[in-house]
């Protein structure tokens, strides 16, 4: 009888990050770099125009404007809110960008604990650190594609409190609840196309509002602060150079009209994992409460005994890959954000479960057998020995 060798005994990898372009798309990708670079019209053409236009149906505001990064919709979302000198709660559990954009617009960052069963603040949360530290704004996180059970409770306290309230989308594209979708609750929001969220531009991203001014603002900080045109002409704002290439924006589109299909793979396969976990009592972020989710991240929550590099690296014998978590270390605990004040006692679930949580391979690539695959990996790492 043959012996099979080390290397043929390995399973198959099953990665956390998966780009969902088909060969066709390439195909198409490639022949519309083609007649961009023949026209000669890099940036600011009819490919952004389309995709704004596109995007905004999709969100179900009345304007969209596309920027190069997550990052720089947050800071023009900010600066269109008037965040300079004022106080603006956000959670210490989420991306460096988050906070970053505060600073960055003159904002005081004023963090916000989060629960263990969504990993994202709640209006109780919201109200005590508003009372506590005068707050003027909220920039609100949907971590992992979670709407929060009681976000239009807080969508209501803040306009019962004057204060202007921001989606940080970058995870919820295609989120649902209660029939509005994620970006689409508050005064403005902000979402990323960054390569590994739920749909990717390369690097991108994209304000949805409302407000008329707000998106007019958009185009012209993107573009140098020119409020006139896309050429030439006056420096009005103080901008920068954020402008999404057209390429970009041509993949924004095809990812965009894909993006309900991808988003209901995530979630048959997210159904499949968690299926098992539910039956063996493994604890994970339930989304059951939503319309829909994203899924960009499905957060399973580890017991005091497993540690996440353990957990990760028992996993990864068995061929699954998990990628970042959301997230590993908070905000409050980064060395750039050392002098950003705060209570210790006020972030006690963002310190135990952000070191205790992994986010297995769910994307819209996996194949027949494989959810099934992760989920039976998760349940044999994560039982008791």
């Amino acid at each position: 009888m043959a012996v099979k060798s080390e290397k043929e005994e390995l399973p198959q990898e099953i990665k956390p990050f998966f780009l969902d372009f088909d060969e066709r798309e390439i195909d198409a990708a490639a022949e519309a770099l083609r007649r961009i670079l023949r026209s000669g019209q890099l940036i600011l053409g009819p490919y952004t125009r389309e995709f704004e236009s596109e995007f905004a149906k999709y969100a179900r505001k009345r304007f969209a404007v596309a920027l190069n990064s997550g990052t720089s919709a947050l800071e023009v979302m900010l600066t269109a809110h008037l965040a300079h000198g004022k106080r603006v709660a956000v959670p210490s559990n989420t991306n460096f960008a988050s906070v970053a954009a505060i600073l960055r617009t003159g904002g005081d960052p004023v963090y916000m604990d989060m629960t263990q069963e969504y990993f994202v603040p709640n209006a109780d949360i919201l109200s005590s650190v508003v009372e506590r530290y005068d707050i003027d704004g909220v920039l609100w996180v949907h971590i992992g594609g979670i709407i929060a059970p009681d976000f239009l409770e807080v969508v209501e306290y803040c306009r019962s409190n004057g204060l202007f309230l921001i989606e940080d989308a970058a995870h919820a594209h295609g989120s649902q609840f209660k029939g509005i979708k994620a970006g689409s609750y508050a005064d403005g929001s902000a979402f990323s196309f960054f390569p590994t969220k739920v749909m990717t531009t390369i690097e991108g991203g994209m304000i949805v509002t409302d407000n008329e001014d707000h998106a007019r603002l958009a185009r012209s900080l993107r573009n140098q602060g020119k409020r006139d045109g896309d050429y030439g002409g006056l420096h009005y704002d103080l901008g920068s150079s954020w402008r999404i290439s057209e390429i970009s924006a041509y993949l924004g589109l095809v990812q965009l009209a894909k993006l309900d299909r991808m988003i209901d793979a995530r979630a048959e396969a997210a159904h499949r994992v968690t299926r098992l976990l539910s039956k063996k009592g493994v604890g994970y972020c339930d989304t059951s409460h939503m319309d829909r989710a994203s899924n960009y991240k499905l957060i399973v929550r580890l017991p005091p005994d497993k540690p996440v590099s353990v957990v990760k690296e028992a996993l990864a014998k068995k061929g699954i890959i998990c990628g970042g978590g959301v997230y590993d270390v908070p905000c409050h605990q980064h060395p750039v954000f050392k002098d950003i004040p705060y209570a210790k006692d006020e972030l006690r679930a963002t310190e135990t479960w952000c070191p205790r949580h992994v986010c297995p391979p769910v994307t819209s690539g996996l194949k027949t057998g494989e959810a099934e695959r992760i989920a039976q990996a998760l349940v044999d790492v994560l039982s008791p020995a």
